[in-house]
């Protein structure tokens, strides 16, 4: 069975220039992507320990706690998570050592962002387990690449973080997803986790799903397709 990238990845940028971090990861959020922003290393192990990313971008000449240390400790840590390993040095021992340390990928600044985008999501196909390539689910099919919804043939209108969670729902196959779990898959660290985004998320997309209902919530528990 082919396997596919979910669209909605989690992605820890790790970057001491404040700017260029920002624009990575405003960047990757208009790709649909929830992303998280780090400007040290210390700070950048202690995120990954806390949440599961399924890229991290990594500056590897980091102040302090230098990049090759934060990518063995998160190697070891986070086997599952993968790594791009940034530097503004491309020679091929850089890259060689670089690898070395763990990293999955290596690219050399300056480099096109659709280029780092393409990257990202080849490792993201690594980090999730297989998919078909397309999701369904009683009259419901989802086309997480083309970012298509059609229910009963009929396309559907969904924005970007209804179509995450339905998303996630259906990958779910069936099992029941939390409000914490959506929460970290779909959103980002600046969410809070006393908010209720996940559940107004649920409504809307209930009612853009139509009837009959197929978004269970069940108590206590979270949400899953029924």
């Amino acid at each position: 069975m082919n396997s596919v990238i979910l669209v909605w990845m989690r992605v820890l940028v790790v970057e001491d220039e404040r700017r260029l971090a920002q624009t990575i990861a405003r960047g990757l959020r208009r790709e649909g992507m929830a992303v998280d922003v780090s400007g040290d290393g210390a700070d950048a192990i202690e995120k990954t320990q806390l949440v599961r990313y399924d890229v991290v971008v990594l500056d590897r000449d980091l102040p302090e706690v230098h990049g090759d240390q934060v990518c063995g400790i998160v190697r070891a840590e986070k086997p599952e998570t993968r790594i791009i390993m940034l530097t503004a040095a491309g020679d091929l021992e850089d890259v060689v050592s670089g690898l070395s340390l763990g990293a999955d990928d290596y690219i050399a600044k300056p480099f096109r962002f659709e280029e780092l985008v393409a990257r990202i999501r080849a490792l993201g196909r690594r980090a999730v387990p297989s998919l078909p390539p397309i999701l369904h689910h009683r009259d419901i099919e989802l086309d997480p690449a083309r970012r298509n919804v059609t229910r009963g043939g009929e396309p559907l209108e969904l924005a970007r973080k209804e179509f995450a969670v339905l998303e996630t729902l259906m990958a779910a196959d069936g099992a029941t997803v939390s409000a914490e779990q959506l929460l970290e898959r779909v959103w980002d660290e600046h969410t809070d986790p006393f908010t209720n985004v996940v559940r107004m998320t649920i409504m809307t997309l209930r009612r853009k799903l139509g009837e009959p209902a197929v978004v269970e919530t069940v108590i206590g528990v979270g949400y899953r397709m029924a």
